[in-house]
C-alpha cells in the first residue's frame, strides 16, 4: 500500500497521469519514489507448460552429466545447454480422484489431491478442483509480502491458445483450494491488465501516444541509462500495438480457438504469431518490474490441438494415444514436441538479450524457467519420469545448470520445494507432506 500512494504522490507532484507508472516502474532511478524493488536479490519464477506427454527416446539424452548431448526435442535449447538442468526420474506420486490426465494438470504444481467433485474424466473417480495452492501462487505471495521484491502484478499468468473452458484439465495455477488461476490467452486482453487500455481490435488507442507528453515531463528527471530503458519500453510497446492492430488479419487474433467441441479443436495456423506476442509481453512486463513470477501455458492436457502450420492434421492428445509401432504418429509427436521447445527457446533468449535492471548480466542470469508437462508419456497416461527441464542462470537459485541428472522415482514435491528454496522460501514441505520426506532435492 505505501508503494501504491508513493507513486500516485508522485505523479500528481508531476502533474502526469496514473497510465505512465507502468512506463517508469521498472527504472532503476525510479524505483525509490514509486516503490518498485529498490533492493535485494533479482530472482524471477517462470513456468512453461505444454501438453500430453513426451517422446522418451527423443527427448532424453543417453548419459547423464555436463557433456549431455540433446536429443531432438531439446535441439533447438542447444545453445543453453550450460544453462539447462534436465531431471529425469522425477514422479507425480499424488493419488486420490480424477484420471491421471486431471491429476498430471491440476496437480502438477499443487503437489496435493484434487477435491472429490463431479467432473468425470477418463476413470472410475471424478473429481474436482486442487486442493491446495501451486508454487507459483505460493512464490508469488512471498515475494508480495517483502517490500524489496512487491510488483504492481505479483505474477502473471498468460496462455496460448486455450479453450474456453475451465476443469481441472486446464488450470495448473491455484490461488489456493479450489481456487484456480484462469490464464489469459488473448494479447490484447493482456496488453490492457497490464497498460490498462481497451485492447479490442475496434477501440485500441495508441498507448504510448497517450503517455506522449507526460514523457517529456518527466524525461528531464531521467539519467541517461533510465532514459534509455524507457525508449526500448516504449518502442516496444508501440510495435506490439501495431502487431495487434494489423488489419489484415487482425480478426484471427480474436479468437485463436473456438469455443470447445470434443472432436475438433482446431488450432489456427496464427497460434505461432500470437505465441512470439505473448512471450514478449512476459519478457517486457518482468523487465519493468510489474511481475517476479509468470506463467504460460500451451494448449490445455487432452487437448486436440491440430498443429496445421507443422503439417499436423491430427489433434495433438488422439495421437499421443497411438502406439509406439506408430512410427508416422510418433514423428508428428517429435515435431509437436520440437515446436514447443522451439517457442522456450525464443522465451530463452529473448531473456538472455534483456540486461538485468540495476544489476549484472542479462535477465536469464537471475530468472528460473521450468519447462513441464503433466505426463511422461502419452500413450502410457504414466506419471513417472515427468520431463522436468530448468533453464536459467546459477544466480537465480544456486541450482547447478549444464547437466543432466537421473533421479530414482523422486516425488515431485520435493523438486517443488527445491525451488522454493532457491528463491529463499524455505518452506518445511509443499502439497501433501508425506512426498516431501527426505526434503529439497539438492541441486547445488
Amino acid at each position: 500500500m505505501n508503494s501504491l500512494r508513493n507513486r500516485r504522490s508522485f505523479l500528481k507532484n508531476l502533474g502526469v497521469s496514473a497510465g505512465l507508472a507502468p512506463f517508469l516502474t521498472g527504472l532503476p532511478g525510479m524505483s525509490s519514489v514509486l516503490g518498485a524493488p529498490v533492493g535485494g536479490k533479482p530472482q524471477r519464477l517462470i513456468v512453461f507448460f505444454s501438453p500430453n506427454g513426451t517422446i522418451p527416446q527423443e527427448f532424453w539424452p543417453d548419459q547423464p552429466g555436463e557433456n549431455f548431448a540433446p536429443k531432438r526435442i531439446l535441439k533447438p535449447l542447444e545453445a543453453y545447454r550450460e544453462r539447462m538442468l534436465v531431471l529425469n526420474g522425477i514422479d507425480n506420486k499424488i493419488g486420490g480422484d480424477g484420471d491421471r490426465h486431471m491429476r498430471g494438470m491440476s496437480c502438477l504444481l499443487t503437489g496435493t489431491e484434487l477435491f472429490p467433485g463431479n467432473i468425470q474424466g477418463g476413470s472410475d473417480s471424478p473429481a474436482g478442483w486442487a486442493s491446495g495452492i501451486s508454487i507459483d501462487q505460493e512464490l508469488k505471495n512471498h515475494f508480495q509480502k517483502n517490500q524489496e521484491t512487491e510488483t504492481r502484478f505479483g505474477s502473471l499468468e498468460f496462455g496460448v491458445a486455450i479453450p474456453n473452458r475451465a476443469d481441472p484439465w486446464t488450470r495448473m495455477s491455484y490461488a489456493g483450494p479450489n481456487q484456480p488461476v484462469a490464464p489469459i490467452d488473448d494479447p490484447r486482453r493482456m496488453l490492457e491488465k497490464i497498460y490498462g487500455k481497451m485492447a479490442d481490435k475496434d477501440s485500441l488507442v495508441n498507448i504510448v501516444d497517450d503517455v506522449r507528453e507526460d514523457i517529456k515531463k518527466v524525461a528531464s528527471k531521467l539519467g541517461e541509462e533510465d532514459r534509455t530503458l524507457l525508449d526500448k519500453h516504449l518502442s516496444l510497446v508501440h510495435d506490439l500495438e501495431k502487431e495487434l492492430s494489423r488489419e489484415d488479419d487482425s480478426d484471427q487474433l480474436d479468437h485463436p480457438v473456438p469455443d470447445f467441441d470434443p472432436d475438433i479443436e482446431l488450432v489456427n495456423d496464427n497460434t505461432p504469431r500470437i505465441s512470439r506476442i505473448q512471450i514478449d509481453l512476459l519478457v517486457n512486463a518482468m523487465a519493468n518490474n510489474m511481475a517476479r513470477v509468470a506463467s504460460l501455458q500451451y494448449m490445455r492436457s487432452v487437448g486436440q490441438a491440430r498443429m496445421q502450420w507443422l503439417g499436423v492434421e491430427e489433434g495433438h492428445h488422439g495421437l499421443s494415444h497411438e502406439p509406439d509401432k506408430n512410427t508416422k504418429a510418433v514423428e508428428k509427436l517429435v515435431q509437436i514436441n520440437e515446436w514447443f521447445a522451439g517457442e522456450l527457446a525464443y522465451l530463452v533468449k529473448t531473456l538472455a538479450e534483456t540486461p538485468e535492471n540495476g544489476a549484472d548480466g542479462s535477465m536469464l542470469d537471475h530468472t528460473l524457467v521450468v519447462w513441464v508437462n503433466e505426463l511422461g508419456k502419452g500413450n502410457s497416461h504414466t506419471l513417472d519420469n515427468i520431463p522436468f527441464v530448468l533453464i536459467g542462470g546459477e544466480k537465480a537459485t544456486g541450482f547447478k545448470m549444464g547437466r543432466y541428472e537421473k533421479m530414482d522415482k523422486t516425488a515431485h514435491n520435493r523438486l517443488l520445494l527445491s525451488i522454493a528454496h532457491g528463491m529463499g522460501h524455505p518452506l518445511e514441505s509443499f502439497g501433501t507432506s508425506m512426498y516431501c520426506n527426505g526434503g529439497p532435492i539438492d541441486l547445488s
